[in-house]
């Protein structure tokens, strides 16, 4: 069966269909209609994966990935989806928040490293956490979490990072950590302060504690095969007994297994939320030794496979629990490929991690933020849907809401647009659900896409330096490389070669006051959300 296509100018006749019968179906239910049980909710998140990084989205894939090429068939996969950032912290604060990093920090948000905080979540924050805790769902976060923590010192003073600060955290003072996982709307959680395998701080933070704190300094030579390039980017810093490097991403499955299997054997009602956040594939490589050799695309092709196995394993656990058609999952990563990464993939593979696109992790270009989005649910979303339309990590906030029937109020994920009508199949084919979308780079920069066009606020990648060193080779001579922004139409020029920031005036003049408009509002999604629910998602024949 060939997959479905939907754009906004193509609608399917059984989207029609179905939006038929949702005004004719459902529009005269009597108010006092009892509402369908709300689904289960799996967010899988993955770390560095760029667009070219699975087999459904690049045919030249240089291995396989069956389960997530399964996952894609038995809903819908997303085209033109993108991380809020083009790094990790400020991503996740998109994920959990609806919103971009500027409505946390007023500009730009860094990667944290070592006891760094406080969290970009502020207090007051609505988070997807919170909001899913409020219709009545147990929720839970597993593996790394990364937007901020803050760490004290024995006199009670926030520590500012660094890697030797690490030793100066009392954990009695810290402890349970006022801006952790638990205090930001999840009842459980097992997670790492930074990166797992990359960025000291090396501990576990289990529900806000920290059951074992660091205590020595990591050594890169325990790892195995220290020599190899692959294992590239993993820092010397402090870290806690028994911390597990190379089997991270199992372990974080296992938590996640675990949470959902007990909250199924005790709360069998109540929907749950879970998220699971991975370190596949960020630096360093460090596939478990089950999955060594598993492709013929070196360990970087060998993580990625790990990464495929996993989100296998959360498919056939939701199968036995016998939830499959009551489960929601979605899989989405945080940025672009790390540029090593993409470099030794495309000389040692022939793989493109950023599959096409130009630019890489950090990049304000494509391939630093157009990202794999899929979203599965049997019974509710169509199979086989393949999407053109534009979509942000912030859009899974709203999103969800639609899902539990859960008005936002304006001041809540003013970033993030509900996306349901298109899982659905349901969108009016005339309209795009985005008029626009909003990315930020390394450096906090702003891009703007509108339709086909992207205005980047800034001239050059916006993140790497591709002046020297291994990324000279992809360096692009820029025609206009005195103008202070680029300007590119992606329908006629997708690989952002041509900047129009010259040529196309009244284009970019009108793109730059819709940028300053968006930033100044506060907001860039609309107001008087309407959320859906689930009296008004019909199901699917069997």
């Amino acid at each position: 069966m060939s997959p479905l296509r939907i754009s906004s100018g193509v609608c399917p006749l059984f989207a029609i269909a179905a939006l038929f019968t949702l005004w004719c179906g459902f529009g005269n239910l009597p108010a006092a209609a009892a509402e369908p049980a709300l689904p289960n909710i799996i967010i899988i998140y993955a770390d560095d994966l760029g667009y070219g990084d699975l087999s459904c989205y690049d045919s030249d894939c240089a291995y396989k990935t069956p389960r997530l090429d399964r996952m894609a068939a038995e809903g819908i996969r997303f085209t033109d989806a993108h991380s809020p950032s083009t790094i990790c912290s400020p991503s996740r604060y998109g994920l959990y928040s609806g919103q971009q990093i500027y409505r946390s920090t007023g500009g730009g948000g860094g990667a944290f490293e070592g006891p760094s905080g406080p969290s970009y979540l502020k207090p007051g924050t609505l988070t997807i956490g919170q909001m899913l805790k409020e219709k009545g769902y147990r929720t839970g976060v597993f593996g790394k979490w990364h937007v901020g923590l803050t760490w004290k010192d024995k006199n009670g003073e926030r520590l500012r990072g660094g890697f030797k600060n690490s030793l100066l955290i009392d954990y009695e003072k810290s402890t349970p950590l006022p801006d952790g996982p638990n205090a930001r709307g999840f009842d459980e959680s097992f997670v790492t302060p930074n990166c797992p395998t990359t960025d000291p701080l090396y501990v576990y933070i289990e529900n806000g504690m920290v059951p074992v704190p660091a205590d020595h300094r990591h050594q890169r030579s325990n790892l195995p095969n220290p020599g190899g390039k692959w294992r590239w980017d993993n820092d010397e810093g402090w870290v806690a007994p028994g911390y597990e490097f190379v089997e991270a991403d199992l372990l974080f499955f296992e938590k996640t297994k675990s949470f959902i299997k007990q909250h199924r054997e005790q709360t069998p009602d109540q929907p749950f939320f879970a998220v699971l956040s991975t370190q596949i594939a960020h630096a360093p490589v460090l596939p478990a030794a089950e999955f060594n050799g598993a492709t013929k695309a070196g360990p970087r092709g060998d993580f990625v496979w790990e990464l495929d196995v996993i989100v296998g394993r959360v498919l056939d656990l939701v199968d036995e629990l016998g939830i499959d058609q009551e489960t929601l999952i979605l899989f989405n990563a945080d940025n672009g490929p790390e540029t090593l990464h993409v470099d030794w993939m495309r000389q040692d593979h022939d793989h493109d991690a950023a599959g096409g696109w130009r630019g890489m992790k950090r990049d304000a270009w494509e391939g630093g933020h157009r990202v794999p989005f899929i979203a599965r649910w049997p019974g509710r979303i169509p199979v086989q849907q393949v999407c053109d339309q534009m979509t942000n990590t912030t859009d899974i906030f709203a999103t969800v809401a639609s899902v539990v029937g859960y008005r936002l109020p304006d001041n809540a994920a003013t970033d993030s647009f509900d996306m349901l009508p298109a899982m659905l199949g349901t969108q009016d084919p005339q309209t795009n659900i985005r008029p626009h979308l909003l990315t930020q780079s390394f450096r906090g920069e702003f891009q703007l896409r509108q339709d086909n066009w992207k205005y980047c606020d800034h001239p050059g990648s916006g993140g790497n330096n591709y002046t020297k060193g291994p990324l000279l080779k992809y360096a692009i001579t820029d025609h206009a490389p005195d103008a202070p922004g680029q300007l590119y139409d992606l329908e006629q020029d997708p690989g952002e070669t041509a900047n129009l920031f010259e040529e196309q005036e009244a284009k970019r003049i009108e793109m730059k006051a819709l940028l300053e408009r968006l930033k100044t509002s506060g907001r860039s999604a609309p107001r008087n959300r309407m959320p859906i629910g689930m009296n008004n998602i019909p199901k699917l024949p069997s």
